[in-house]
């Protein structure tokens, strides 16, 4: 954006620079060797400025002289007009706008708690971005591409929360809140810099949850090692989706119109705290049904256990976490009615979709 403004300043003084020549150039054509280039150049300045103080000497004896100076006032309060509002722009939507927009969302960032940083917003960050944007979970982008982020900003038709700067740096995690955020995502496109990631943010905050992309697969233990939760290929993923188009294509095709097409239907987890006053519970004596449309799933109890299909006898223990379907809109209200931490989030489509 700031460049832009600098262009279109550019061009405003490369037009008022030709009006002001063109016009000493003919005064100093039709003055018959009266005026010096020096004094036409001179007049035509102070003329396009609106400063004038008087005509050139004789200049009643050269008509056209003055039809000359009409079409140069003319011109020349418009490219001063132009440039001037174009230099204004710049100074306020371009260096003092920028200055502006950045203490404001540096503040904003200052702000969250509990949030995710994704660092990278390149071929595999930008649908992170787009699925936290429709999971409407608070995040923070980290990317080196200020034009990268701003493209992407102007797609989602939203202002993003972001830093502009190396998330392998330290300075960068801290700026984008990394300490208070609940969760990690390093997307960049070299496992080196993935690596260098996960090691700064599990030093930084022991207790995030981070997951990082990886592309070649024989350097996942070394991701895991740094301090990585999970590890995710894209390359697997991308052969996983391939056969299960072929061999299971029905599913495939239910999952991809219930991100996409339906009602922006998710799988989630919802986790009940041990002060909930449903810890300890069985589902049918707790609303889930009543106040929202989800769908239980599974039920994963502490220890890694997974329920399929809990009935409604299920006991939902302390600290266990409801695997649900349904809207993000229900979701939030079933945290709310746990009163659960909204970082949860997922989305189960890595296998089939």
């Amino acid at each position: 954006m700031l460049k832009v403004h600098v262009r279109h300043v550019a061009i405003a003084l490369s037009l008022l620079f030709v009006v002001i020549t063109l016009g000493s150039l003919g005064l100093f054509l039709l003055g018959g060797g009266n005026y010096s280039f020096f004094e036409t150049a001179y007049f035509a300045l102070i003329t396009v400025s609106s400063v004038g103080y008087s005509e050139l000497p004789q200049m009643e004896k050269f008509p056209v002289a003055r039809m000359v100076t009409v079409v140069l006032i003319v011109c020349g309060v418009a490219a001063i007009a132009f440039f001037q509002s174009t230099l204004t722009t710049l100074l306020i939507e371009g260096y003092i706008g920028k200055a502006f927009r950045s203490r404001v969302m540096n503040q904003k960032i200052a702000a969250l708690s509990n949030h995710f940083v994704v660092a990278g917003c390149g071929r595999t960050g930008r649908y992170v971005v787009e699925e936290l944007v429709a999971t409407r979970l608070p995040f923070v982008v980290v990317d080196q591409d200020e034009a990268k982020l701003s493209h992407l900003a102007a797609e989602l038709k939203m202002e993003l929360l972001c830093v502009v700067g190396n998330a392998t740096d330290d300075h960068v995690l801290i700026a984008a809140g990394v300490e208070r955020a609940s969760g990690v995502i390093a997307a960049l496109p070299t496992d080196p810099d993935n690596l260098f990631i996960t090691l700064s943010a599990r030093a930084l905050n022991p207790s995030s949850r981070i997951v990082s992309k990886v592309v070649e697969i024989e350097n996942e233990p070394k991701i895991f090692r740094a301090g990585a939760d999970s590890v995710v290929s894209p390359h697997r993923i991308g052969g996983l989706r391939l056969v299960s188009q072929l061999i299971r294509p029905r599913v495939t095709e239910f999952l991809d119109r219930m991100l996409r097409v339906t009602k922006n239907l998710r799988f989630d987890e919802v986790m009940v705290p041990e002060s909930s006053e449903y810890a300890n519970k069985i589902l049918r004596d707790i609303p889930i049904r009543q106040q929202t449309k989800l769908l239980v799933i599974a039920l994963h109890e502490p220890g890694d256990h997974y329920v399929y299909n809990p009935g409604p006898d299920a006991e939902v223990k302390a600290g266990a976490g409801l695997i649900v379907m349904g809207e993000p809109e229900d979701v939030a209200k079933l945290r709310t009615l746990f009163g659960a931490s909204s970082s949860s989030s997922w989305t189960t489509t890595d296998s089939l979709g």
